[in-house]
Order: C-alpha cells, then sequence, then structure tokens
C-alpha cells in the first residue's frame, strides 16, 4: 500500500503562484509514476502533470506548459508541483496520484493509470 497526502493549497490574486506538495510513503517501491490531477465543480478530473520518479521523464498539459513545474526530493519521497501565473479558471481541487510502474507517455493524463490517490488540496485563484 501507499499512501499520498497533497498540501500546499490555498487562495491567490489572478497571475499569483502556488507550489503543492505531494508526500508518499508506505511501498513507495512499487510506484513510479506521480501524476497531478485537478477537478473543478462539475467537469472532470484532469491530468495536469506527471514525474516518473525513476528516468525523471516529466510530462504536461499543454494549458499548464511553461508555468507550471513538475519536480521531485527521493529523500523525502515528496514530488512538488510550482504552478506559476495561476488564473482564475484554474480553481479546483488538486490531488495527487501514484502509479505502479513508470509512466507512460499515452497514459499519464489518464485516472485509470493511477493505483492511490491523495485527498485533494483546494486552489482558489481570484480575479
Amino acid at each position: 500500500q501507499v499512501q499520498v497526502v497533497e498540501s500546499g493549497g490555498g487562495s491567490v490574486q489572478d497571475g499569483g503562484s502556488l507550489r503543492l506538495a505531494c508526500a508518499a510513503s508506505g511501498e513507495t517501491y512499487s510506484t513510479s509514476c506521480m501524476g497531478w490531477f485537478r477537478q473543478a465543480p462539475g467537469k472532470e478530473r484532469e491530468g495536469i502533470a506527471a514525474i516518473d520518479t525513476v528516468r525523471g521523464n516529466k510530462y504536461y498539459v499543454d494549458s499548464v506548459k511553461g508555468r507550471f513545474a513538475i519536480s521531485q526530493d527521493n529523500v523525502k519521497n515528496t514530488v512538488y508541483l510550482q504552478m506559476n501565473s495561476l488564473k482564475p479558471e484554474e480553481t479546483a481541487m488538486y490531488y495527487c496520484a501514484a502509479g505502479l510502474g513508470g509512466c507512460s507517455s499515452g497514459s499519464w493524463g489518464f485516472t485509470w493509470a493511477y493505483h492511490y490517490w491523495g485527498q485533494g488540496t483546494q486552489v482558489t485563484v481570484s480575479s
């Protein structure tokens, strides 16, 4: 079993920045694909970034490229999501997820590729 816990959410103004953290514990050796998703009310959960913690490959959805950066601290078993130039439409609950094995370019953005999920952290961007 793997547990993931998100932190770092909050309220910012349009154009502001936040850094989310995802701490993994338990049998983390079995999971090497860590992803960030977000879900706004009434919308589907959307994959926004992922990192293969063994190979270092990083993946982003087009809408966040150049503004968001995913990184890892293997000593702390923590993955970070630095979010810059945030927009009001990016207000959502942000979730971290861990997938068995490594990331795949064809599946990293799909919820079914992940096996363990955190409870989420709220991000609110006001205009």
